[in-house]
């Protein structure tokens, strides 16, 4: 069986900087691979690549059947498929300060999957009860805890119900119990068979609750 995420020697250069170098790795259904490196190695870079919001010089990726392509990003109105496929989790949340939970993760079902605001209202609010965050679905981000933020985070790019989930330094900011919750959230999602890629500096995170670690050096 084909894997659910296929990168093959991904390449990103800044200028004549090379960022990232021949970076390979498969990510399964149902698997949960952290990617791990010291700072400027990459991590953060090869994620963004993969969600179509960085271009690449060189290599391959492919996710369930979706085809990324060295070169300039492709323009929003090709890469709807892309965003039904893949999730991103920053890691600093990028919640819209100005929106509440519920409505940061109505974004794409309105503007990107088109949906009524009644219906994406529906999805919105089961993800965010399902992530123990419903009864803050009317909070602002500025609001909401780190470990809140998070999940609401989560519940917005688990919303166009994408196979592939991606997640840059997701413990940088928990404290050890909000930690072991993260990666009990993350098996759950594993076990409803998405893949899971996650940049971390965290290595005792990474080796209690990641399938694979892919360690990337300078």
């Amino acid at each position: 069986m084909s894997a659910l995420l296929a990168i093959d020697r991904l390449t990103v250069r800044y200028d004549s900087r090379e960022v990232l170098r021949a970076l390979s790795l498969e990510v399964a259904r149902g698997e949960i691979v952290a990617v791990m490196g010291p700072s400027g190695v990459g991590k953060s870079t090869a994620l963004r690549a993969v969600a179509a919001l960085q271009p690449f010089d060189e290599g391959r990726i492919v996710v369930d059947g979706f085809a990324l392509a060295p070169g300039p990003v492709p323009p929003e109105s090709r890469l709807v498929p892309l965003r039904r496929r893949v999730g991103l989790v920053f890691q600093a949340h990028a919640l819209f300060s100005h929106l509440c939970a519920l409505d940061n993760v109505t974004l794409a079902l309105r503007h990107v999957l088109n949906q009524s605001r009644s219906e994406a209202e529906e999805v919105a609010a089961k993800l965010l009860a399902s992530l123990d965050v419903g009864t803050r679905a009317a909070a602002w981000p500025s609001q909401l805890s780190g470990g809140e933020a998070q999940r609401v985070a989560i519940a917005r790019a688990l919303a166009p119900n994408p196979p592939l989930l991606l997640m840059d330094e997701p413990t940088a900011a928990l404290d050890p119990a909000r930690r072991s919750a993260l990666g009990t959230t993350l098996r759950r999602l594993s076990e409803q068979g998405r893949g899971l890629l996650i940049a971390t500096h965290d290595t005792e995170f990474a080796r209690g609750h990641a399938d694979r670690v892919v360690s990337l050096t300078t």
